[in-house]
C-alpha cells in the first residue's frame, strides 16, 4: 500500500514539474466542421445567429432566397429551414438571441411601404408564434428602404428599434420603439436633433441595461479629417428628449481625435468613450485619450491622455515602419470592461496599398462614415458593416492588397491608469479579397485568445495567441484537425459560449462554417 502510494505521488509530482517546465502545454482544442451546402457560395450573405438550446444556427441570404441552416454540437446540418414568410424584396434582418430562442427582426417592402417585423424562432429555426408588426413607414421614389436599426442590451432584457428620417438636413427625426424581451411595445417616442448639415457626425448606437440610448456625436469642420465637439448623446428609455453632456472635459491638452469608439459599463453604470489622438492635425498618432461618463453622477468620471512610450512603439511598428509613425495604421477593435470598472482595449494595423498609392488612417477616416447619407434621401439609416475593418467601405480590386499586422493590448485599472501594455506580432496580407486577414477574439474569462491567418511553408493555418491577466503572452501550438483545403475568416467569427466560437470558412468555392472548442 505504502509503495502504491509513493508511486501515485511520484507520478502527480511528474505532472506538476511538466507543466511548470512546459507552460505552453494545455488541452488542445477540438474543431468540428460543417459539411458544404450547394446553396452556399463565397457571394453568401450570412450572419452567425449563434447557440439556440443545443444546436447552431446561420442565416444565409443568396439573392432572394433566405434560409436558416441548423446544425448540432458537432455541427451536422440537422435542418435547412427557408424563410418563406419574408417577402421577396426583403431590406434587412437582425438577430437578437436567447438561450432556447431567438428574436428575428426583419424589414421588406410591398409597393411605398417598409414594414419591420418580428417573429419569435426556436433551436430549430420554426416559428413559435406568427409574425408581428413592429412598425411601418410610407417612403417616396428617391428614399433609401433601409430605415431601422436594432440595437439590444448586454442583459438582453431590452430591444429598441429606431429610425432617422433626415428629409431636413438641418433637423433629423429621430422615432424609437423600446420593447421588453418579450417584443412587448414599452415607449414609442419622436424626437428632433438639429444638425450642422455635412458637418455632424454620429458614433455607434448603443442600449443600457435600463434601457436608455446611448452615442456619440462630433463635428468635422469642413469635411476635414479630425473630430472636435465630441458629445454625449442619451435619450432615456420613458423621456421624450435628447440629452446632451459636452465631453470636452477641462483638459488643458492639445489634442486632435479621430474614429470615436464607445462602450457601456453596465456594471459600473458608466459610458467610456475612446479614441487614439495627435497633437496636430493631419499629425502622428500620439497615444490614446478616453474619457468616462459616470451616469449617476451625470458628470466625467475621468479624463485622461496616455502617451505611447518608446518601449510600446519599438514592438507595435511594422516591419518598415519607424517609431515616429509606429501607430499611425492602428485602428481601435475591441473593449472589454472589467468588473472592477477597468478595461481591456485592443487596436489592430490594418492598411491597403494598390499601384494607384496607399490609404492611410485620414482617407480611412473621411470616408468611414456610415452615418451620413446623400441629402436627398427621405431617410437615414446607420447600419453597421458586419466587416470590422476600415478598408471594406471601398470594395476590392486586382490592384490592392490588403494587410493586417500587430495587434495592441492595453489593461487599464478602474482608476485608468494603465496596467501593463503588450503587443501581439503578426504579419499577413492578401491580394483582392480582405476575407482571411485580420483576428477574432474569444473570451474564456481567464485569458484572451486572438486567433488569425499565418502563413507556414506556404501553407494559410490558424494560429491563437493568448494573453492572461497579467499582459503575459501564449503562442499555442498551431490548431489541429485543421482540414486540408480549409481556409479560416477569422474575424468574422463569433462567440457563441464560454468555451466555444464559430467561424466561416472557404472550401474550394463553397461557404463552410467551423466550431472551435477551447
Amino acid at each position: 500500500m505504502m509503495k502504491l502510494c509513493k508511486k501515485i505521488l511520484h507520478q502527480l509530482l511528474l505532472v506538476v514539474l511538466l507543466q511548470a517546465a512546459f507552460p505552453f502545454i494545455s488541452t488542445a482544442q477540438r474543431i468540428s466542421y460543417s459539411e458544404p451546402e450547394r446553396e452556399d457560395s463565397r457571394r453568401t450573405d450570412f450572419e452567425i445567429i449563434g447557440k439556440i438550446g443545443s444546436n447552431v444556427l446561420v442565416f444565409k441570404n443568396n439573392r432572394n432566397e433566405n434560409a436558416i441552416s441548423v446544425y448540432n454540437s458537432e455541427m451536422k446540418l440537422l435542418d435547412r429551414v427557408k424563410v418563406d414568410y419574408m417577402d421577396d424584396r426583403w431590406i434587412n434582418v437582425d438577430f437578437v438571441p436567447y438561450a432556447n430562442h431567438v428574436w428575428m427582426i426583419y424589414q421588406f417592402q410591398r409597393r411605398s411601404i417598409v414594414y419591420c417585423m418580428g417573429v419569435k424562432l426556436d433551436a430549430n429555426a420554426k416559428r413559435l408564434a406568427d409574425p408581428i408588426e413592429l412598425d411601418t413607414t410610407r417612403i417616396g421614389w428617391a428614399a433609401s428602404n433601409k430605415l431601422y436599426t436594432t440595437i439590444y442590451s448586454d442583459d438582453k432584457q431590452k430591444i429598441m428599434v429606431f429610425k432617422i428620417n433626415n428629409r431636413n438636413p438641418k433637423n433629423f427625426l429621430f422615432t424609437t420603439l423600446l420593447f421588453n424581451a418579450e417584443m412587448q411595445l414599452q415607449h414609442k417616442h419622436h424626437m428632433t436633433m438639429a444638425m450642422e448639415e455635412r458637418n455632424d457626425y454620429f458614433t455607434d448606437f448603443l442600449l443600457d441595461n435600463e434601457g436608455d440610448m446611448v452615442f456619440g456625436k462630433f463635428v468635422r469642420k469642413n469635411g476635414s479629417d479630425y473630430i472636435s465637439n465630441l458629445q454625449l448623446i442619451t435619450k432615456k428609455r420613458s423621456e421624450e428628449k435628447f440629452t446632451v453632456r459636452d465631453l470636452n472635459g477641462n483638459s488643458k491638452d492639445e489634442r486632435v481625435l479621430d474614429e470615436v469608439k464607445v462602450k457601456i459599463d453596465n456594471t459600473n453604470r458608466r459610458y467610456l468613450f475612446s479614441a487614439l489622438y495627435y497633437k496636430q492635425k493631419r499629425g502622428n498618432v500620439e497615444g490614446l485619450y478616453t474619457v468616462i461618463w459616470d451616469k449617476g453622477a451625470d458628470s466625467i468620471l475621468k479624463e485622461t491622455l496616455v502617451a505611447f512610450t518608446e518601449d510600446l512603439r519599438k514592438q507595435a511598428k511594422g516591419p518598415d515602419a519607424n517609431l515616429r509613425i509606429a501607430f499611425n495604421d492602428y485602428f481601435i477593435s475591441d473593449i472589454i470592461i472589467k468588473r472592477d470598472g477597468g478595461y481591456i482595449l485592443t487596436a489592430e494595423s490594418m492598411y491597403t496599398t494598390s499601384r494607384g498609392g496607399t490609404f492611410n488612417r485620414w482617407d480611412y477616416l473621411y470616408w468611414n462614415n456610415p452615418w451620413s447619407s446623400p441629402l436627398d434621401y427621405s431617410y437615414w439609416s446607420p447600419y453597421y458593416s458586419p466587416w470590422r475593418s476600415p478598408w471594406n467601405r471601398y470594395g476590392g480590386s486586382a490592384a490592392t492588397r490588403y494587410h493586417a499586422e500587430n495587434i495592441m493590448v492595453l489593461s487599464f485599472d478602474k482608476d485608468e491608469k494603465l496596467q501593463w501594455s503588450n503587443v501581439i506580432a503578426k504579419e499577413l496580407f492578401d491580394d483582392e479579397t480582405d476575407a482571411l486577414i485580420s483576428h477574432t477574439l474569444m473570451n474564456t474569462g481567464g485569458e484572451l485568445h486572438f486567433l488569425f491567418n499565418k502563413y507556414e511553408r506556404r501553407t494559410l493555418l490558424l494560429n491563437d495567441h493568448s494573453i492572461d491577466a497579467e499582459g503575459k503572452i501564449t503562442r499555442h501550438p498551431t490548431l489541429k484537425n485543421l482540414e486540408r483545403g480549409v481556409e479560416f475568416m477569422p474575424r468574422l467569427g463569433k462567440q457563441i459560449s464560454a468555451g466555444s466560437l464559430i467561424v466561416p470558412c472557404q472550401y474550394r468555392n463553397y461557404l463552410t462554417f467551423a466550431k472551435i472548442e477551447f
